[in-house]
């Protein structure tokens, strides 16, 4: 199966935990995986092991987004230059696309490997949002690049791409979230837990998505039965107390393979889910979405800040596939 998922939440709802366990559980597998930190507060890296320094000399993705303009531009006829091109612009006949298994300049600018118990994932982060940022910059503009990333994404078979996304409902500030086959929001058992779920849900209809929680920090029947009443079918599974991840936020993880029984079945049914939404993809809707988000961009701030038509840059014959070959 060749996936794209994302993980939302609140803040402290422990998405970023969740999220980083289902990459190791992924990378057991054997499966190619590339995990995206595009939450603010950029935790991925630590929550898969990396130390504080490690995390910090990530490249950022904010930084390079010039060169991945440039490459994912390529000779598309439609695009004038880098400079026209927003993070919505979608691909066209011409554009590089990226694929998860391949080498290219874009990860070799943005990507690095990241070695777990299972194997080595390839992890790439959007940037935090320092103090050069304050008074002057929307966060959502560092966002950008992972959004233009995966609107030229083909994942192949046997492929995953983990996003650990912003919290709350940020994320409805772009397209992206149409760009998932699968969400997980992880909600806390409580009234505060389950409010992003309902904005979610809420936002998300009229799109098509496919929407799962994931209670965690559940601490007995109770808290199930409050889930079940909030969210109803939309309830996956619930998650309770780990020591092997209280042990890993404390930087001593044990074996990846010591993680309790329990959850070990509950990423398994992550994935199982994840699998099963690989029959319902729609490729004609996702890039139709694709443009919708991007002539929205364009008319309300894109034509003024490039000074160009962005509505040209759609190709109406293109349809993202993934029998799409990407240009040399």
């Amino acid at each position: 199966m060749n996936m794209k998922i994302a993980f939302v939440g609140k803040g402290g709802s422990g998405k970023t935990t969740l999220s980083s366990l289902f990459v190791r559980h992924l990378a057991t597998t054997g499966s190619p995986v590339v995990a995206v930190d595009a939450d603010i507060n950029q935790h991925l890296g630590p929550a898969l092991g990396l130390t504080d320094g490690e995390a910090r000399n990530l490249p950022a993705m904010g930084d390079r987004l010039g060169l991945i303009k440039d490459h994912l531009r390529g000779s598309n006829p439609r695009i004038a230059s880098a400079e026209t091109m927003i993070k919505t612009t979608p691909p066209g006949e011409g554009s590089r696309l990226l694929r998860v298994r391949e080498d290219n300049p874009v990860y070799e600018a943005c990507a690095r490997p990241v070695e777990l118990d299972g194997g080595a994932v390839r992890l790439m982060v959007t940037g935090p949002f320092t103090e050069a940022d304050l008074g002057v910059a929307c966060y959502h503009s560092k966002t950008g690049a992972v959004e233009l990333c995966l609107n030229h994404l083909v994942d192949g078979p046997g492929e995953y791409v983990v996003v650990d996304m912003t919290a709350g409902s940020d994320s409805f500030a772009s397209g992206m979230f149409t760009r998932f086959d699968i969400t997980f929001l992880v909600a806390e058992p409580t009234r505060k837990g389950i409010s992003v779920y309902r904005q979610y849900k809420e936002y998300a209809h009229d799109f098509g998505i496919t929407l799962k929680v994931v209670g965690n920090k559940v601490q007995g029947q109770d808290d199930i039965d409050f889930l079940k009443d909030e969210v109803g079918d939309d309830l996956l599974l619930t998650v309770g107390h780990s020591d092997w991840v209280r042990a890993m936020e404390k930087g001593r993880p044990p074996r990846f393979e010591q993680l309790e029984d329990g959850n070990r079945r509950a990423l398994s049914a992550l994935q199982a889910a994840a699998d099963a939404t690989y029959g319902q993809r729609d490729w004609e809707r996702y890039t139709r979405q694709m443009v919708h988000f991007h002539l929205k961009n364009a008319q309300s701030w894109g034509n003024e800040r490039t000074g160009a038509d962005l509505a040209a840059q759609v190709d109406p014959s293109f349809v993202l596939r993934e029998a799409e070959t990407a240009t040399a």
